[in-house]
């Protein structure tokens, strides 16, 4: 990933808060036939520090746990808000007329070597955790102990564990650095106006920023 050293994000705490946050990631393997990409939601451990562990599962009839190279490195995106920027919200428009459409993104490229597990035991304690973690927000949060156990049961085979030991994180937060304060005020305005989700996401790590 190209990160100019404006947009680079190097801390592993801003990295894992993202990871946390947004724990679907973008699995990129390297099989047989090529690069192949799977979406999963992935679980941070923190040990071993610094940098921890991604744990989560996929299907057993997907084809990603039989079909990767054990040593080349797997790669984890993680991607955080983004945003469409209109030149239109830059003080310098009328200025200048220097100004040219962009978009703000934040992301976590994750890499590390891939490791099957195909344990029910191992299986059970990681759907537990990443349960607990994204059920955390609601006011009567689901356990997987709510569902039957034998139903449990048979959808634990059906499913295999994976984990990857990360090795190294590059972290790129695109949020406006390069613009002065006046431009970077407009793009705030103008994301706090939308009032989406990822818009106002965006306008809090420009806000950030000052």
């Amino acid at each position: 990933m190209y990160v100019p050293k404006h947009f680079d994000e190097p801390r592993i705490d801003v990295l894992h808060a993202l990871m946390r946050a947004r724990p679907l990631a973008t699995l990129v393997t390297w099989s047989a036939s090529g690069l192949n990409a799977n979406h999963v939601p992935l679980h941070l451990v923190d040990e071993p520090a610094p940098l921890g562990i991604l744990r989560g599962h996929v299907a057993r009839a997907n084809p990603i746990w039989r079909d990767f190279d054990a040593e080349v490195e797997t790669l984890a995106i993680f991607h955080g808000p983004d945003a469409y920027v209109t030149p239109s919200w830059y003080a310098t428009k009328a200025e200048t007329g220097k100004v040219v459409p962009t978009w703000n993104y934040a992301v976590a490229h994750v890499y590390g070597k891939l490791r099957v597990v195909d344990d029910a035991s191992w299986l059970r304690t990681q759907l537990e955790a990443l349960t607990v973690h994204n059920e955390a927000a609601f006011a009567q949060p689901w356990h997987v102990a709510d569902a039957p156990a034998d139903y449990v049961e048979q959808l634990l085979k059906a499913i295999v564990g994976i984990e990857l030991v990360i090795t190294r994180c590059i972290g790129k937060w695109k949020v406006s650095q390069n613009q002065p304060a006046q431009n970077r005020a407009g793009v705030v305005r103008g994301l706090q106006a939308l009032g989406s989700a990822d818009a106002l996401a965006m306008a809090e790590l420009v806000q950030r920023l000052d």
